[in-house]
């Protein structure tokens, strides 16, 4: 039987999109010892944040909501993106830390990803 004529088109999956940003965002991002990464890391139920130095890739604060009182700090998504904000602003402090380059991963800048570098903000970092 010969096909039905009707023309399929395969497009790119947003997970790919995603990966393509990140790179082209990665091109002109770097972090010091002065000024780390601080990069966001979003999956479908959780948040994970670090503050990298890329001169040596070492990961110097870090925070998620899978931490135990994240877990149970009772809010939506957004809200606990917030808080894991301020939870690695006060860890980067703590480290002597004043301002990082914010990385979104490749992710667009609203919901969670802004309410993390706004909790961030709040707990004293410069972006």
């Amino acid at each position: 039987m010969a096909g039905t004529g009707k023309i399929i088109k395969r497009g790119k999956s947003k997970a790919d999109a995603r990966a393509r940003r990140h790179a082209r965002l990665r091109k002109h991002l770097a972090g010091t010892a002065e000024r780390p990464r601080l990069v966001v890391t979003r999956s479908t139920r959780h948040m994970f944040v670090q503050v990298i130095d890329d001169g040596v890739g070492h990961t110097l604060a870090s925070a998620s909501t899978m931490e135990a009182d994240l877990r149970a700090f009772d809010g939506d998504k957004t809200a606990k993106a917030k808080r894991v904000g301020e939870l690695v602003a006060a860890r980067a402090k703590a480290a002597g830390i004043d301002t990082v380059v914010f990385d979104r991963g490749g992710n667009r800048y609203t919901g969670r990803v802004a309410a993390i570098a706004e909790g961030a903000r709040e707990g004293g970092l410069e972006l």
